[in-house]
């Protein structure tokens, strides 16, 4: 059985509010709010791509993302339990 990150769902949606401003969301919680540049940048990027594609961007976006050390961290004794 895959789970969802296999299928490029990592649980992010957006939404663009009337004022230009648009709201990531992480599992329906607010994880940031994009305004401006940043906001218009991210529509054109997000509107043009596949849903994988859009789920990573907002993933980076947030700073949601595997930075590659989660291995080693989870080996350290302060994390053992």
């Amino acid at each position: 059985m895959s789970g969802p990150a296999e299928h490029g769902d990592l649980g992010f949606t957006w939404r663009a509010r009337k004022s230009g401003d648009v709201e990531v969301l992480h599992h329906g919680r607010l994880a940031a709010t994009l305004r401006g540049a940043k906001a218009a940048a991210f529509l054109a990027d997000v509107e043009g791509g596949d849903v994988s594609g859009a789920q990573q961007l907002m993933a980076r976006v947030t700073g949601n993302y595997r930075r590659g050390n989660e291995r080693t961290a989870k080996r350290h004794p302060r994390n053992r339990g």
